[in-house]
């Protein structure tokens, strides 16, 4: 039997009023490697990086710590910083180091955004840390309205750098990401919100729903969030049941903890929602589709897919075998199906998504276009950082 472990721990010291010192370790069976990672509160600016190989494989890798010295100077919250990373460090040297430089720069984000709310908070005892992230979030650019989002979207095509990392084959519809996570919303992600859209609209993507774990976004936060970058933002909610994991849309009921499906499936009913169930079969085919004898004939029966509307068949985080079974069990089942990156990290975002052939503008659009019918899955970052 086959064990791999990994570690990734970042940490965040706030060294005196404007500067943070961060320090991340990735360590698992094969490579180690630390960084040091100095930044402004004030305007994020990288000041100094040092990295570390504790462990590596091919005597290539030590390279990677000179071109780490490209980043300092970029500001973390610069439109493409994630790609910028990629480029200088990722491409160029190592995507092991350039993954826990975003991952660093992430926590330093959210490090410096608290800084900030208690740098306010000396001044106003009693203002919250939520109440500091709306009023954050209204300080952004001048809004674009909603309608001027909707019609910049059908000449996608025509933004050559918006396509560097578009399938070539993807030409019309609208291309909407319907499953990603954030952080802090979701433990498991690195990602703040702003970040997740400004990476989901320099890639070109359409839209981007939140679907983070149990966790319900506030509509008018939602909103603020799509007037503040210009982009369509929607709302869903991963929800964990007795059979998985489920992606439901128009389900403003909060839920904790586990829910048995067929209540979230009323639940659901009761709003007019759509479920759609998410990796159906992650970690089922690992050892093979012949020893565990499931058939995608005997994957249809199990009881699941009575109460989902679609399947998601396109799925970022699992493998090609699992999406591709995934597939056939909706094909003899005869229920939709859709793609969603399911990213955690901000490299992840938009790995695979759903096109659809009308415009949507909200989320009773969404609803509306998911129930049609009229959508597709497809695969359309060329790859994962």
């Amino acid at each position: 039997m086959l064990k791999f472990v990994r570690n990734k721990l970042v940490s965040v010291q706030r060294k005196d009023r404007d500067n943070l010192l961060v320090h991340g370790i990735l360590d698992d069976d094969i490579y180690s490697l630390e960084l040091r990672v100095s930044v402004r509160i004030s305007d994020l600016e990288i000041l100094a990086i040092q990295g570390k190989w504790n462990r590596w494989t091919t005597p290539e890798c030590p390279r990677a710590i000179r071109f780490l010295q490209q980043a300092v100077g970029y500001h973390i919250e610069d439109e493409g910083f994630s790609r910028k990373i990629h480029k200088t460090v990722g491409r160029k040297a190592c995507r092991h180091h350039a993954n826990l430089l975003i991952e660093c720069c992430d926590a330093a984000n959210q490090a410096a955004m608290l800084a900030r709310w208690e740098d306010e908070k000396a001044k106003n005892e009693s203002l919250t840390l939520e109440q500091f992230v709306k009023n954050d979030l209204k300080d952004g650019p001048e809004p674009a309205p909603v309608s001027a989002i909707i019609n910049q979207q059908r000449p996608l095509q025509k933004d050559q750098d918006a396509y560097d990392t578009v399938e070539k084959n993807v030409s019309g519809g609208m291309i909407i990401d319907l499953h990603a996570h954030t952080c802090p919303a979701s433990p498991c992600s690195s990602v703040p919100v702003d970040r997740l859209i400004e990476e989901a609209k320099g890639i070109g993507l359409d839209g981007i729903c939140l679907t983070d774990h149990n966790y319900a976004w506030e509509s008018d936060l939602v909103e603020d969030l799509r007037q503040k970058h210009g982009f369509l933002v929607l709302r869903g909610n991963e929800i964990t049941t007795d059979q998985g994991h489920m992606l439901v849309f128009g389900l403003d009921k909060p839920i904790k903890g586990i829910i048995r499906l067929e209540d979230l499936r009323e639940d659901a009913l009761k709003e007019d929602g759509f479920i759609i169930v998410p990796h159906p079969f992650r970690g089922f085919l690992t050892f093979g589709v012949g020893r565990l004898g499931l058939t995608p004939e005997k994957a249809m029966e199990r009881p699941l897919f009575k109460w989902v509307d679609a399947v998601e068949v396109m799925n970022g985080k699992v493998t090609e075998k699992e999406n591709r079974f995934a597939s056939k069990v909706a094909a003899g089942l005869g229920l939709p199906v859709t793609g969603g990156s399911d990213a955690h990290a901000i490299g992840e975002v938009g790995v695979y998504a759903t096109r659809f052939s009308e415009v949507i503008k909200d989320e009773g659009g969404l609803i509306k276009a998911l129930q049609n019918g009229s959508y597709a899955p497809i695969a359309f970052r060329k790859e994962p950082f």
